[in-house]
């Protein structure tokens, strides 16, 4: 049975969503010393980066070659199985540095005596096991049957509550934004009412003058990979070195004057959807992907609710293509002479059509060429008939629209959460890595 309204999102890119939105890698750093590096480097031994197993001992946390598989696994289903044999080199030995850096979180909560309780990382896998249609044992062999495991998800759980509360203790009480600040950015905001803002997801890759070429290389089959159908969001959170990365790369809303200018210029030339080729910054590469765009401080009539009956036919498989045709356009007539949502199930019933409803959909949730057309009916109306024979084609009748209130202005306290997640974000990239200059890391 056809479902309205569902369009799939890879929900098992493990608990991202507990992370707070984080800032960009122009974050300031600070001033940081220089090596000594000789322009021509020779190396004194040979290079065995390549022959290591993928196990390590952090700070005496031993991490396993079955915790990498088991990993991997899981970002492999996200990405549908969509990942070459070339590039799964690449993924294991980032996996194993995720794997690191979730042992030093876990590490450094536990030496504050942060304890994190199995009913607490229970109750998260049981609310992902749910967005999946599953029990939580369901959702065990699920993992199992696709060469994960329930220890592999829950220890990321795990990871990433003890680093949020880990934050919350030795980060967010010393993080101080002034009303002077908000009230500055507010001022800005409305004197910016109107113009475009863009939802941007980031991939940023660091490079040397002396790496720039491999670098580059690097995300050119990154791009290649999710405008094959890969997951951005998984691309982000395994390979992005920006702070981001966290979030699977969400940047948030931002204005073009936000954005380094060359970022500013690849975003402006974006559609929705789309991800660019590799753009060069300073310190390295930025995949940019555009993923929404909207004005500031005005409502967007893509905010606007509908209320929406699908009138949908499925074809039994081997359909020949004239008798498809032929249901095809009796659809097609059905939705311009039905009259209305009053009399769509009695009219489906004519052509043996399945109706469907749905009150509560949001125009900026749909694709967007059904935005475009659902944006341009009255009430009553239906658009043409989409989808295919294989999958079955349907129509939407527009039963009711609720439009978005206009918006009176900034919010103080929405800006004052946005500046503070900022801030506590950037400190906890700078503890972070802290942590990973301190640790003892022997790979085996």
């Amino acid at each position: 049975m056809m479902k309205l309204g569902t369009f799939s999102r890879a929900a098992l890119v493990l608990a991202g969503s507990i992370a707070a939105v984080a800032v960009a890698q122009t974050a300031d750093e600070g001033a940081q010393p220089q090596l000594s590096i000789p322009d021509n480097v020779e190396f004194l031994a040979p290079d065995n980066a390549g022959v290591r197993k993928a196990t390590a001992i952090v700070n005496g946390d031993v991490i396993t070659g079955t915790d990498v598989d088991q990993r991997v696994a899981l970002i492999v289903l996200a990405n549908e199985g969509r990942i070459p044999a070339e590039e799964m080199q690449r993924l294991r030995a980032q996996v194993l540095r995720n794997l690191v850096d979730e042992t030093l979180q876990i590490q450094a909560a536990a030496a504050e005596d942060i304890k994190i309780e199995p009913r607490e990382i229970d109750t998260l896998f049981g609310r992902y096991a749910q967005s999946f249609n599953r029990t939580p044992q369901d959702f065990v062999a699920y993992l199992k049957s696709v060469g994960s495991s329930e220890r592999s998800f829950k220890r990321q759980i795990h990871a990433q509550i003890a680093w949020n509360r880990l934050q919350g203790r030795r980060i967010e009480p010393f993080v101080n934004v002034a009303e002077e600040e908000v009230r500055a950015v507010i001022d800005r905001l409305n004197a910016a009412k109107g113009t475009q803002e863009y939802k941007i997801g980031e991939i940023f890759l660091s490079a040397t003058p002396e790496t720039a070429a491999e670098t580059r290389a690097n995300a050119d089959r990154i791009v290649q990979q999710i405008r094959n159908g890969a997951s951005f969001f998984a691309y982000a959170r395994q390979f992005s070195e920006a702070s981001t990365a966290a979030v699977g790369g969400d940047l948030g809303w931002v204005r073009a004057a936000q954005l380094p200018e060359q970022l500013a210029a690849t975003a402006q030339a974006l559609s929705v959807g789309q991800v660019s080729d590799p753009v060069a910054i300073p310190g390295g590469y930025s995949i940019v992907a555009l993923q929404d765009t909207r004005q500031v401080l005005t409502a967007d009539p893509r905010d606007a609710i509908l209320s929406l009956k699908q009138v949908s036919i499925s074809f039994p498989p081997g359909t020949p293509r004239n008798a498809a045709e032929e249901k095809l356009q009796a659809l097609s007539k059905l939705g311009q002479e039905m009259g209305g949502c009053g009399r769509a199930e009695a009219a489906a019933a004519t052509i043996g059509a399945e109706v469907l409803s749905n009150d509560q959909m949001r125009v900026r949730d749909l694709p967007p060429p059904l935005q475009e057309v659902l944006l341009k009916l009255s009430i009553g109306q239906s658009t043409p008939p989409f989808g295919s024979v294989e999958d079955g084609v349907r129509i939407l009748v527009l039963c009711g629209r609720d439009d978005p209130q206009q918006m009176a202005g900034a919010s103080f306290e929405k800006e004052y959460a946005r500046m503070t997640e900022e801030r506590v974000n950037r400190r906890a990239m700078r503890y972070l890595r802290d942590l990973r200059r301190d640790a003892v890391v022997d790979y085996r």
